[in-house]
Parts: structure tokens; C-alpha cells; sequence
């Protein structure tokens, strides 16, 4: 059993003496889960609770608590904090929330990012609670870790995937719009995508929500999992914000052109404008990466191309499946 740091000789709590550890760059990824109501649920994704504006709330509570988690934590370390990330998901009846903290110095980030969930969690549970006052914050919990000399840490079963092999059966929806990050703009496309894997038997993460210029680190937020499947929608146009095509090529170790040119395909004996979409599909370190447009009817396409060949593709993928089965 591992010993205690945070006791002295004596059994005493104390801070520890972090001078002799080197500087390293740290991040800490957290989770949780409000569970509540569908009632709730569509409130929220309409912005019509009665208090208004609840995940720019959220959002803004949980990074200024990351911020004073020493304040909180009584043996927590002062650390300065590079940047935090939160980010809001939806199932039926639950909010789901996730935050991403990162430093650099020589302890870790953890704490902070766990505050975050737990105080956006509860400041969902006040703006919700006249609707539904059995609201319940549940399942927080450090997802991921890397820094420090234990290097890159992940939970359950992530933890016993070999070393550069991706873990089957779990999958990232990842939207591109800047809108959406903002808090200006309802999304509608990633939630779709996390339905669709989620009824295919995945275990979904997100949907992650990144701006159109953030988008190449949302990729790697979404593979740092190594997840069997990360799909994206937005940024694929031509439009100068448009970037997920570039970021997605620049991780990808083989394309898949066939597949894309067959979701531009289907869009097209829609609208003439899905020949205008630039978006790849690959495998990147053995995950499959496929690149939607930011449209309603474009995910719906994109997934119908998808629906009968996935299983296999992904089998193929992982070495199980021949080009003539």
C-alpha cells in the first residue's frame, strides 16, 4: 500500500514540501453528472429556466472555484493555472459536466479540476432547483491525468488498454463552432451524434464543444483516450473560419476517402452544397475519425453512410475484418 504524503511521521496532516519536484507541464481532466428530469433537461437546452443563462453561470462559477481550490482544500498547494476548460453535455434526464485544468509546476492539477465540476455542478443545482428540487450532483470523479513523474493516467478501462491501443466500445462527439462556445448559439448536431453512439453501444464522452480556432485542440482532447471512435461536425466548409479538415489531417495516419466522398454523396442528392463540405474520415493511432458537416441534415447523412459499414470498418481497423468479408 502506498504511503500517505500527506501524513507525517506522527500521522499529522501537513502540507507537502513540493521544492525538490521538478516543473512539468500538468493537466487533470474531472467529471460528474446532474441528474434531474427531462422537463429540466429541455429547459436548459432552450434557455428557458427561470433563471436564465444557466451553463454561462455554471461555466463561470466553476472556473473561478478551480481558481480558489487551495482556498477550499485546506492542504491543496497554490498553483497558477494555465487555463480551464468546462464542458456541458446532455442525456435524457442528467446535465453531464466535464473540466480540463492545466498548469505547470511541480504538483498536480487534479484538485482543481474536480472543484470545478463539483461547484458547476452545484450552481446547476440552484438554477434548477424550483423546478426540480431532487436535482442530484453524482459521479465526480478525475477522469484523466498526465504530468508529473506517474506521466499520463486514465480511469477504469482505460487503464488497462496496452500502451498505443484503443479502448473498444468507447467514442467522442466533438462539435466546431465557435457560436456554441460562446454560449450564443444552441447546437443541435453533437448531441445527435452522441445519441447515435450511444444506441450502437458506445460509451460516449461529450459532446466536446470547441471554437472553430480551438477545433486542432479539441482533437487532441478527444484523442488524448485513445476512444475507438471521435466523430466531429462543423468547421468542414470553406468559409475562412473553417479548420477542422486541416486539424483532422494533421493527426491522421491513413485516409479514408472513399467514406467521405460517400457522406458528400448522400448530401448531395439532398443539396448541391454538401459538394462544398472538405471533411475526411481516417484512422488516426487506431481510432476512426470522421469529419461531419455543422448541419442538422448533414449529420443525419454522415450517419446514415456510417450506420451499415462502422462495425465492420472499425473491425478492420483493429485487425479482425478482411476487405472481402
Amino acid at each position: 500500500m502506498s504511503e500517505l504524503s500527506h501524513l507525517d511521521a506522527e500521522g499529522r496532516a501537513r502540507m507537502v514540501d513540493v521544492s525538490g519536484k521538478r516543473d512539468t507541464t500538468r493537466v487533470a481532466l474531472a467529471g460528474g453528472e446532474l441528474v434531474t428530469t427531462e422537463e429540466v433537461v429541455a429547459l436548459v437546452r432552450a434557455d428557458e429556466m427561470p433563471k436564465a443563462d444557466v451553463l454561462p453561470t455554471a461555466r463561470i462559477a466553476g472556473i473561478s472555484a478551480a481558481k480558489k481550490t487551495s482556498e477550499l482544500i485546506p492542504l491543496c498547494h497554490q498553483i497558477a493555472l494555465s487555463s480551464v476548460k468546462i464542458e456541458f453535455g446532455f442525456t435524457a434526464t442528467s446535465i453531464t459536466i466535464e473540466a480540463r485544468a492545466k498548469t505547470r509546476g511541480a504538483t498536480g492539477v487534479e484538485m482543481e479540476a474536480l472543484t470545478a465540476v463539483a461547484v458547476a455542478g452545484l450552481t446547476l443545482h440552484d438554477m434548477v432547483k424550483a423546478v426540480d428540487p431532487a436535482a442530484m450532483l453524482t459521479g465526480v470523479r478525475l477522469l484523466e491525468k498526465d504530468g508529473g513523474k506517474r506521466g499520463h493516467w486514465t480511469r477504469d478501462d482505460a487503464q488497462s488498454a496496452a500502451p498505443g491501443r484503443v479502448v473498444p466500445g468507447t467514442a467522442v462527439a466533438l462539435v466546431a463552432s465557435t457560436g456554441t462556445a460562446r454560449g450564443t448559439r444552441e447546437d443541435t448536431t453533437g448531441p445527435r451524434i452522441a445519441e447515435w453512439l450511444s444506441a450502437r453501444g458506445f460509451d460516449v464522452r461529450g459532446p466536446l464543444v470547441y471554437s472553430d480556432a480551438d477545433i486542432a485542440s479539441g482533437l487532441a482532447d478527444a484523442l488524448s483516450a485513445r476512444p475507438a471512435v471521435v466523430i466531429t461536425t462543423g468547421g468542414t466548409g470553406v468559409s475562412p473560419t473553417d479548420a477542422t479538415p486541416e486539424a483532422t489531417r494533421a493527426v491522421l495516419d491513413r485516409e479514408l476517402p472513399g467514406v467521405a466522398d460517400a457522406i458528400r454523396a448522400r448530401g448531395a442528392a439532398v443539396t448541391p452544397h454538401a459538394a462544398l463540405s472538405r471533411g475526411l474520415v481516417g484512422v488516426a493511432g487506431g481510432t476512426l475519425v470522421v469529419n461531419l458537416p455543422g448541419s442538422p441534415g448533414g449529420v443525419k447523412d454522415g450517419l446514415a453512410v456510417l450506420e451499415p459499414i462502422v462495425d465492420h470498418l472499425l473491425a478492420q481497423i483493429a485487425g479482425g475484418g478482411s476487405h472481402d468479408d
